[in-house]
């Protein structure tokens, strides 16, 4: 989403008395460029990427200032190049595509369909009721049940939803942010049903609920006590669970909501910050839990704007574990990331031309060295996933990986003079918007004030206008249109799902022991009132007692009431 133009490239090494780089672009812009031009114009004035960044014409080894320390080697720090020493000549990053609808039992015919196509990790996309906190059988809930993704309203759900999966050998990742420690505790559960150890479970919940306030809007409390349960699981994870992430820290939502790319890396971070600091502040040691922090980013259209992105975001994160917080384990200063293509950028005219932009939004992922991805189907405007349009989005990274050539050498772009450039200019600006974070008095001020939710909304609108005026060319929307039907097999989702799932709920109401339900969500509700005590063993006990999602939501809004966002108009 274009933001304001900036003027041109960053600081330049200053020319020297003999300087044959200088000379020689001299030479080439009077004798090459300047009667080129004369004859053949450029397209326009000015160029810049998809976030506004001036874009100059051409990049030489004079374009940054920065020496090659700050490019480094892939493997250690600053880890601009990758994590890893080999990357994807070690191993492929994991393909992970977001799945879920319906019933527990149509999203687990759907899992067992995909690991048997290649997936090699599961990606849970639960529905609205679930992601708000709702049981299918709430008044609020009608018409939503299992539309937007699968529903689970309690901890027999996530049995249906995860039999027959081997979950001693799939990792899973969770969407699910306001009631995350809910839907977390009821996976760990399920894993002691199953007979996995809890601390051989692996997988991630997103519970990145900063960026719920600042971006998709789905909170459940006020934002420092939501904090204090994210900080909660964060310690449960690091005392219990050690393949477990307990955050995935998410610009990706902040991204569909029409920020620039700059934006959601520095706010992006500007979170992880905030939860380091508030775990340090609960008494744990930066080492025992940074390494199990991950991170998740959007990849969109501008090709190199994006790999830019994810070099300099490593590079950033490595630079304030180190500084800010003081780590010395090497993997607290590893950004771990996973990536999904823009679901924004997909388009419902001419959907078949969601190929492309998925197919080139992930060849920047993994040229900029993502651990994980999904690739969204060419229908995403339309509806959720047929099997055919999830099988083609699969491929497209089976393609990547086997087909390609691009996974048999470390950051091939490491070195190209307009890459290092950009990842230098991508870091200024982040830090910058640090700054300003930090003069307002952090993320949580930030969010009560509507910094964040302003700055994303100027951004997106100046988007929007563009592609209005045509300035800003969407192929298939505002250029190269025809007039056609469009042709999708429908996926359709029924009512049923609400229907079993109520009955399903009836049912459990009426066979749980009583008082013991009752006690567990007191007891609950008394470890939520005090400022000390992890709230996640209370959480389990509720469970156990079976204590559906809605209840255990309830309990807690009974001690921290719900929340209303202030208007930012």
């Amino acid at each position: 989403m274009a933001a304001s133009r900036s003027p041109g490239p960053a600081a330049r090494a200053p020319p020297t008395v003999d300087d044959p780089v200088l000379d020689a672009q001299r030479r080439w812009e009077s004798e090459v460029l300047g009667p080129y031009l004369a004859k053949s114009p450029e397209r326009r004035s000015g160029f810049a990427t998809l976030g506004g960044i001036g874009v100059d014409r051409l990049y030489t080894p004079r374009s940054r200032a920065r020496g090659f320390a700050t490019i480094g080697y892939p493997g250690q720090p600053p880890y601009t190049r990758g994590i890893h020493p080999t990357m994807y000549r070690g191993r492929v990053w994991s393909m992970r595509m977001f799945s879920g609808f319906g019933s527990p039992e149509d999203t687990n015919r759907r899992f067992r369909y995909l690991l048997a196509h290649g997936e090699s990790g599961l990606s849970i996309a639960f529905d609205d009721p679930t992601l708000y906190g709702l049981d299918a059988d709430d008044p609020e809930a009608l018409g939503e049940v299992g539309k937007c993704g699968v529903n689970v309203s309690s901890l027999d759900d996530m049995g249906r939803l995860l039999a027959g999966i081997p979950l001693g050998r799939v990792t899973t990742s969770m969407t699910i942010n306001a009631p995350a420690n809910v839907l977390w505790g009821m996976y760990l559960l399920v894993g002691r049903q199953h007979r996995v150890p809890v601390a051989a479970l692996g997988g991630t919940t997103q519970n990145d609920i900063l960026k719920e306030y600042i971006a998709q809007k789905e909170f459940l409390y006020p934002p420092r006590p939501a904090l204090r349960l994210v900080v909660d699981t964060i310690e449960y994870a690091t005392r219990h669970t050690p393949r477990w992430n307990p955050v995935s820290i998410s610009g990706y939502h902040i991204r569909e909501a029409g920020s620039t790319a700059v934006q959601e890396l520095a706010f992006t971070l500007a979170d992880g910050r905030t939860y380091v600091q508030e775990a340090i502040a609960r008494g744990l040691d930066v080492d025992d839990f940074a390494p199990r922090l991950s991170f998740f980013f959007n990849s969109h259209n501008d090709l190199f704007e994006e790999i830019a992105k994810f070099r300099a975001a490593r590079r950033i994160w490595a630079e304030v574990m180190a500084d800010e917080f003081g780590a010395r384990n090497e993997r607290s200063r590893w950004l771990r990331f996973h990536t999904q293509t823009a679901g924004c950028s997909c388009t419902a005219r001419q959907p078949e031309l969601n190929v492309v932009r998925t197919t080139i939004q992930a060849l920047a992922a993994v040229l900029g060295g993502t651990q994980s991805l999904h690739t969204n189907s060419y229908d995403e405007a339309l509806q959720l996933p047929s099997e055919d349009a999830v099988r083609i989005a699969l491929r497209t990274q089976q393609i990547l990986a086997h087909e390609t050539g691009i996974t048999e050498t470390v950051d091939p772009f490491g070195g190209s003079y307009y890459v290092e450039w950009l990842t230098d200019r991508m870091e200024e600006e982040v830090r910058r918007y640090f700054d300003r974070i930090d003069q307002i008095g952090g993320v949580v001020a930030g969010i009560e004030r509507g910094f964040f939710q302003r700055e994303i909304q100027e951004a997106s609108f100046r988007y929007q206008r563009q592609v209005e005026s045509g300035e800003a060319k969407v192929v298939g929307v505002n250029a190269y249109t025809v007039d056609e039907a469009i042709r999708v097999p429908r996926l359709k989702i029924s009512e049923a799902a609400r229907r079993s799932q109520s009955r399903r709920l009836r049912a459990l109401r009426g066979r749980r022991d009583r008082a013991r339900h009752t006690r567990a969500l007191d007891r609950l509700r008394k470890i939520a009132a005090t400022e000390s005590g992890n709230t996640m063993p209370a959480v389990l006990e509720a469970l156990k007692a079976h204590a559906t999602l809605g209840e255990i939501v309830r309990a807690f809004q009974d001690v921290y009431g719900p929340y209303r966002e202030r208007s930012t108009y």
